[in-house]
């Protein structure tokens, strides 16, 4: 048997604060579909709004778009955002979001993924958005 040296103890850092999911709201009429993404930062709201298709094979996209705008609102329009790719696919025995977003004035493409929950996969993509943007967002927000 050998004695154990505990590792000193060190403070973590302060996880950033991120963008929290307010609500979702997603319209069809006349063939077009419309969503609505809110989001929460600093105890504010911000909204972000696309309109597309409403083919259910465009809602992820739609969504996707929103929730690029709602982040644009969140960080006073210092981040220009695209949504480059957005897709759900089965990995596994789960359900995932998936989107790739760009920046204007940056090459480098930012990933992110969320689990799909009880067949939300709305939820998903904001979630995978957000997931694709937290740090980003967060050097912006400093």
């Amino acid at each position: 048997m050998t004695d154990a040296t505990p590792f000193p103890q060190t403070s973590q850092p302060a996880r950033p604060e991120r963008a929290a999911i307010v609500g979702i709201q997603e319209t069809s009429e006349d063939g077009e579909a419309t969503a609505t993404i809110t989001l929460t930062y600093h105890d504010a709201e911000y909204k972000g709004e696309a309109v597309g298709s409403a083919a259910v094979s465009a809602r992820p996209r739609i969504v996707g778009e929103a929730t690029l705008r709602a982040v644009e609102a969140v960080t006073g329009g210092r981040l220009q955002l695209t949504l480059d790719a957005i897709a759900t696919t089965d990995l596994g025995d789960s359900r995932v979001a998936m989107a790739q977003v760009g920046m204007v004035g940056s090459s480098e493409p930012l990933v992110g993924s969320a689990l799909v929950q009880t067949s939300d996969s709305a939820t998903a993509t904001v979630k995978a958005v957000l997931d694709a943007l937290n740090r980003r967002m967060s050097q912006v927000l400093r």
